[in-house]
């Protein structure tokens, strides 16, 4: 008896130490197959030190996006259609890739320090497990659901693809931990009318809401022991008073300097939507937190671009995005002329 559990238990060990080894093998890839050439940049900042980001940040804060992005997806694709439609792999391939791109061209932004690789390795994990588990799941039980069910969508299909996209654009400005998951899972019960599929919708969601909400609250206490990140950062302008610029909500005008007038801003979506009307009232950048280059996500109908660093297709809106590198000084005329271009603005990248 004693030999069995032995056996069951090694066996166990063993599929663990699979699932962990299959998860860290994309950790690997990068950082064996993703080094790029380091270069010198002679760019002299305008601001002082102690308002500087790393300038490599605005690349590597990218992946966090991806999943962001991969939310909204999920969310537009089961709008209309079931979760085993969405192509799961193809989320998490997106993330490594891009990833693999943006840790090369790292190299040429003063690199990828130690400190963000550990935080984008550990949400690239998790974010492979979270959307490997669900699609083994619906792939299976759930699409077995889907076609006992037949067409006819039930009541807590389209509850779940309002919470998917409630929480796809709570996303864009707060952090996921923040979300109300078992608000979502008590919903799922209210709403429950009974029939097959709305009683797995309950049961399977129910579950996945709860424990996320129990990990989120593990990761609350976690940032709150090491601090969030700063919710503002300083830039320089030009092409505007700082009377006008007093007058744009959430700007603070700091000084006046002979490159231009330095102000303070909010970070994350308000910034981009920030950036986009100031480009547009003519007001140009000179530099952004010390650094002269910033990433961009765009989307567009054509597959390709030729400012792109990386592209991929999104899932449920039959377009693609593309990742790119401009500088500073550039990015009020790209603001001003994306029209024409065929593309549309989806964020700005800070530090």
């Amino acid at each position: 008896m004693t030999r069995r559990i032995f056996k069951w238990v090694l066996r166990l060990v063993l599929v663990l130490a699979l699932i962990v080894a299959s998860l860290l093998l994309p950790v690997g890839y990068v950082e064996l197959a993703c080094k790029g050439t380091p270069q010198d940049n002679t760019y002299a900042a305008v601001l002082p030190q102690e308002n500087h980001r790393p300038e490599s940040r605005t690349l590597l804060t990218y992946p966090e996006w991806h999943i962001v992005h991969a939310y909204d997806d999920y969310a537009r694709v089961i709008k209309t259609g079931d979760p085993h439609e969405f192509g799961f792999a193809r989320g998490i391939s997106g993330f490594w890739f891009s990833l693999c791109t943006l840790s090369e061209r790292s190299a040429h932004h003063g690199g990828f320090p130690w400190e963000t690789k550990q935080m984008v390795y550990t949400i690239g994990i998790s974010f492979t497990a979270e959307m490997l588990a669900k699609a083994a799941y619906e792939e299976t039980f759930g699409r077995l659901s889907a076609a006992l069910r037949g067409d006819k969508r039930a009541e807590l299909d389209d509850v779940s693809a309002r919470q998917a996209a409630d929480y796809a654009g709570f996303l864009q400005q707060v952090p996921w931990y923040k979300w109300n998951f078992r608000r979502d899972a008590s919903e799922l019960t209210d709403d429950n009318t009974g029939g097959l599929r709305n009683i797995e919708r309950r049961l399977a969601l129910g579950l996945e809401y709860r424990v996320k909400a129990a990990y989120a609250g593990v990761i609350e206490q976690a940032v709150a022991q090491v601090g969030a990140d700063e919710l503002t950062l300083r830039m320089v302008v030009t092409g505007a008073s700082p009377a006008d610029l007093s007058a744009l909500e959430g700007v603070t005008v700091i000084a006046e300097r002979a490159e231009g007038i330095e102000i303070e801003t909010p970070r994350y979506r308000t910034l981009t939507h920030l950036m986009q009307a100031m480009a547009v009232n003519d007001i140009d950048f000179v530099e952004i937190a010390g650094n002269d280059d910033i990433l961009l996500t765009a989307t567009s109908p054509d597959p390709e671009t030729q400012t792109a660093l990386f592209s991929f297709e999104r899932q449920g809106y039959g377009d693609w995005r593309h990742l790119i590198i401009l500088k500073v000084q550039d990015l009020g005329a790209f603001l001003r002329a994306v029209d024409e271009s065929g593309l549309t603005i989806e964020h700005i990248h800070d530090y």
